[in-house]
């Protein structure tokens, strides 16, 4: 840490107002990660004005109400309740908060490179608004550099004669949630924080620590941007290789899962990941692409991402091909087939529906010809999508009857909800692509694995 006694005034009085809690933490980004991140805040003391451009959401969280499981509806009315939390679509307020934490979108557009539309147009909104002594902290998953060649650069054009560094502060720290996860919850995830310069790495340690059980400082903002790619990276890597496996095995007749429940009582040199119908959530879909393209503009191919990539994606394709192969064995085509698509969040007992396989498999059936419907106790209706044309659609309830009027159940999301033992029991054929019915005795003949 810095001695604050010769740091600017804008320093001083932002690290004063931060040490007393005074401050005014804005959030901009009212979703699965700006949500979390104002509970850990109002929970340590802060009072949060929160900004999104959707007025739709900021009038439901006004009224009390969330659209986030994990975040229930009675902890966005305690907050309005206590004045601890104010929601709003108006961006011209960016003024008003001392620290500004950034937590929009980062998708890839349509040839796999890095869109950073809701990145410039955050900091272009801030810039026009920045008054000397405020923080800015970017959190959305980004590729190394960002934070220092396009964030600051928008900041400095568009605000004048401040300065970064003396006059506002800049850092990058980004979000590691892991929604559905009960064990984790924003506080209590530990936090990395990478500044512009040393005063803005200080500023932005001294808020988190706050709030969070743990900050990791590292030297420089390029490095946590690097840090969060690499922790993505690594996940889908691990889990393209057990997709990869899983493939193999099943043309040996070998279950992967009884392979990877084996290999994990390794007490070393081992972590198990699980195969699945593709990759879901903001994260592991997206952001090692951002490597390979940041990799490409250095004159290198990153070609076992772009490998685990290829086969991470090939997987709603390879569910189909195999329940095709089922279906043929019970002499059915596809079309006409009747299918019940079972879950279309991304992963188990969340309501995020973001990059779920979910959607493919619903898009591929429907191409094939098949009459589906889905269930999904967290998504009773199907959202839009940006890649999918996706059907208006209702969870259709999960009774007898509308499982015995179902050629297949095709489990795509293990939701904890489900009771499998009821569903196997009433469906003429399940294909499981999740191992949910792993524990299942009665009706195994009708478990077939994808």
């Amino acid at each position: 840490m810095n001695d604050t006694s010769a740091m600017p005034t804008a320093f001083a009085e932002l690290s004063r107002k931060i040490a007393d809690r005074t401050a005014l933490v804005g959030i901009i980004g009212l979703g699965y990660v700006g949500l979390p991140l104002i509970n850990a805040f109002t929970r340590a003391g802060f009072r949060c004005i929160g900004y999104d451009v959707d007025p739709a959401k900021v009038e439901t969280l006004k009224s009390g109400r969330s659209y986030i499981k994990h975040i229930g509806s009675s902890v966005i009315a305690d907050w309005i309740a206590r004045d601890l939390f104010q929601p709003t679509a108006d961006m011209s307020r960016l003024g008003e908060a001392d620290a500004l934490l950034i937590c929009v979108p980062t998708p890839l557009n349509a040839s796999r490179d890095p869109d950073l539309e809701y990145v410039e147009s955050t900091a272009r909104s801030i810039a026009a608004a920045l008054r000397p002594g405020q923080l800015v902290v970017l959190e959305s998953t980004t590729y190394p550099t960002t934070t220092r060649d396009v964030v600051v650069p928008i900041l400095a054009e568009n605000s004048g004669r401040l300065k970064s560094g003396t006059d506002f502060f800049v850092a990058y720290s980004p979000e590691r949630e892991d929604p559905g996860n009960p064990d984790f919850s924003a506080a209590g995830i530990p936090k990395v924080v990478g500044g512009i310069d040393e005063v803005s790495c200080d500023l932005a340690c001294q808020l988190y620590a706050h709030a969070i059980v743990k900050v990791i400082r590292v030297g420089s903002a390029e490095i946590a941007e690097a840090c969060k790619i690499l922790e993505n990276t690594y996940r889908a890597v691990n889990i393209a290789l057990v997709n990869e496996l899983k493939m193999l095995f099943d043309r040996m007749g070998i279950d992967i899962w009884q392979v990877v429940d084996a290999a994990k009582t390794k007490p070393f040199g081992f972590q198990a990941f699980y195969p699945g119908p593709g990759l879901g959530g903001h994260c592991i879909p997206i952001d090692p692409f951002y490597l390979s393209w940041l990799a490409r503009l250095q004159g290198m191919t990153t070609r076992f991402i772009e490998l685990a990539g290829e086969v991470n994606a090939s997987m709603p394709r390879y569910v189909i091909s195999r329940l095709t192969e089922f279906l043929n064995d019970l002499g059915k085509p596809i079309r006409g087939t009747r299918i019940c698509l079972l879950g279309m969040a991304y992963k188990k007992d969340v309501d995020d529906p973001r990059e779920s396989p979910s959607f493919e498999l619903m898009e591929l059936l429907l191409a094939r010809g098949a009459v589906l419907t889905y269930n999904d106790p967290h998504i009773p209706s199907l959202p839009k999508m940006r890649h999918y044309d996706v059907p208006e659609m209702n969870s259709s309830a999960l009774t007898a009857d509308y499982l015995q009027s179902q050629d297949c159940v095709l489990i795509a999301t293990d939701h904890s909800d489900y009771d499998y033992d009821f569903i196997v029991r009433n469906s003429r054929m399940v294909l499981d692509t999740r191992n949910a019915t792993k524990h299942v005795t009665e009706g195994r003949e009708r478990i077939y694995r994808a």
